[in-house]
């Protein structure tokens, strides 16, 4: 009890006397962060100042800009990744109401993504990956009609994915992998018109892949497909070949039976497919085998008919950090 006087103390005294450029709801939100949680990082923010004062730079991580009205400087990024945060996701991050970027991937950060996160307007980037974050995806994050990308892979998140993340007009990138989600993937992502990258591979998701490209035009800009390693049911839709953009379809270690259909050798971009560890049967089509640019074709443990050969050597399609940049 005393050690929460003293930090609610040291907070309320950094307030009255800092003389800061920075607005005070958001000196007010970094304090509160700083002083609840015990993060490495904090030991470098030193100051009154969380944007900087002229002598001392600003705090570790954290990335100001000027308001849009008046003198005061804004909090637009926080970026705190690899630095060993333990405990729950602060909620205080969401009164940083004009962050652009938030990134607390790397981290042991516990329980869940409040909902309070659809506060955050402007946010563009939203990254969380490799944390212990749980329970479900909040609803509210198709509040954030900026968002461009959206990392919550490598957590422990349960429950359905939320339609309502088909509501982000702006979203390029999305990434739900190694999870414990369930249920079917929603059909309002596919409404996504700047959607380049899907993967929810490694979670519990259940139907069809006709469930999913079941409206002509959907998905119209994706490159790249990960359903891998779910419980996947049914055929291959020939409406696959709909996806003119689709260089990556990624279905391997589902439930998935049927013929493949020779119209998916005539998207012009495929470069890998991957069709390992189901039950498809038949013979795999020979323009597939004259495609221009399909570099591997990974086939074994399924039901093909004999002399059905893969393409090119099979190697695990593993996302780099370089892909997170932008």
């Amino acid at each position: 009890m005393a050690n929460a006087v003293h930090v609610l103390f040291f907070a309320l005294l950094t307030l009255h006397y800092c003389n800061c450029k920075t607005l005070k709801r958001d000196v007010k939100a970094l304090n509160e962060i700083k002083a609840s949680l015990g993060w490495k990082v904090v030991y470098a923010w030193v100051g009154d100042d969380p944007c900087g004062d002229g002598d001392l730079a600003p705090w570790s991580g954290v990335t100001c800009s000027h308001a849009n009205q008046g003198d005061y400087r804004v909090v637009t990024e926080l970026e705190l990744y690899g630095v060993s945060i333990v405990g729950p996701f602060p909620v205080a991050v969401t009164s940083l109401l004009d962050l652009r970027r938030l990134d607390l991937h790397g981290n042991k950060l516990t329980g869940s993504i409040p909902p309070q996160i659809g506060r955050l307007r402007h946010l563009m980037t939203l990254n969380l990956r490799w944390n212990k974050l749980q329970d479900s995806i909040p609803p509210e994050i198709g509040q954030l009609k900026k968002l461009t990308n959206l990392y919550l892979s490598f957590n422990n998140l349960r429950g359905a994915i939320p339609k309502e993340l088909g509501d982000l007009p702006e979203l390029r990138y999305l990434y739900l992998h190694e999870n414990r989600l369930m249920g079917r993937i929603p059909p309002e992502l596919g409404n996504l018109p700047n959607l380049r990258h899907l993967d929810v591979g490694n979670n519990h998701i259940i139907g069809t892949l006709r469930e999913l490209i079941r409206v002509e035009g959907c998905f119209s800009s994706l490159r790249n497909l990960y359903l891998n390693d779910n419980f996947l049911t049914g055929g291959i839709p020939a409406q696959i070949a709909n996806l003119r953009n689709l260089e990556i379809l990624y279905l391997s270690n589902n439930k998935i039976a049927g013929i493949v259909p020779p119209e998916i050798a005539s998207l012009p971009r495929l470069t890998y497919l991957y069709l390992d560890h189901n039950s498809l049967t038949g013979r795999i089509p020979d323009a597939f085998y004259q495609h221009p640019y399909l570099k591997e074709m990974y086939i074994e443990e399924n039901q093909f008919r004999p002399g059905v050969s893969p393409i090119g050597v099979h190697k695990m399609l593993e996302v780099s950090d370089t892909e997170f940049l932008f």
